[in-house]
């Protein structure tokens, strides 16, 4: 089902702009290592989120393409 593909991204891009605050907030309080940890989670959810984002595009195109 496309709309679940589409969710599971949207998900993903939400935990990766989470991960991408905390870490600029640590980042802040001189708290480097933190932000780095929180940087490194970020870049993982926004790997997963490009992972589903383009699972949903070809999800979406069998679709077009069987209508």
């Amino acid at each position: 089902m496309p709309n679940e593909s589409h969710q599971r991204a949207a998900e993903f891009h939400e935990l990766a702009a989470h991960a991408h605050r905390a870490a600029a907030a640590h980042h802040g309080k001189e708290d480097h290592q933190t932000g780095h940890e929180h940087s490194k989670q970020a870049m993982e959810h926004a790997k997963k989120a490009m992972e589903w984002t383009q699972e949903a595009h070809r999800k979406s195109k069998k679709e077009v393409e069987k209508a």
